[in-house]
C-alpha cells in the first residue's frame, strides 16, 4: 500500500522559512517524479514543486520560483519542500504526491494527507 505522511507544517510569520518532509513506503521510491502541491481555503490544488525520479530536475510555477526548493533523499525515502520567504498566499495545506509524469505534475496517483502551513503576523 502506497503511504505519504507530511510533516513540518506549522505557523510562520511572513518572510520566514519552513522545511516540509513527506515519509514514502509501499512503493519503489526511487523510479517515481514527486511533486508537491497546496490548496488554500475555496481553491483548488495548485502544484508547487516537482523533482524526477533521481532528484537531477525540477520544475516550479512562477508563484513560488526563487522562493522553494524541492529535493529529495532516495535513499531513505523522503521527499522534501524548502519554503523561504514564505508570504500570506502560501497559506494553505501541503500535500506531497506520487506521479507517474514528470512534465504533468498535476496528474496525481496517491497523495498524502497534508500538513497545514500558516503564513501570518
Amino acid at each position: 500500500e502506497v503511504q505519504l505522511v507530511e510533516s513540518g507544517g506549522g505557523l510562520v510569520q511572513p518572510g520566514g522559512s519552513l522545511r516540509l518532509s513527506c515519509a514514502a513506503s509501499g512503493f519503489n521510491f526511487n523510479k517515481y517524479p514527486m511533486t508537491w502541491v497546496r490548496q488554500a481555503p475555496g481553491k483548488g490544488l495548485e502544484w508547487v514543486s516537482v523533482i524526477s525520479n533521481g532528484g537531477v530536475a525540477t520544475r516550479y510555477p512562477d508563484s513560488v520560483k526563487g522562493r522553494f526548493t524541492i529535493s529529495r533523499d532516495n535513499a531513505n525515502n523522503t521527499l522534501y519542500l524548502q519554503m523561504n520567504s514564505l508570504k500570506p498566499e502560501d497559506t494553505a495545506v501541503y500535500y506531497c504526491a506520487k506521479i507517474n509524469n514528470y512534465m504533468r505534475p498535476t496528474e496525481i496517483a496517491t497523495r498524502g494527507q497534508g500538513t497545514q502551513v500558516t503564513v501570518s503576523s
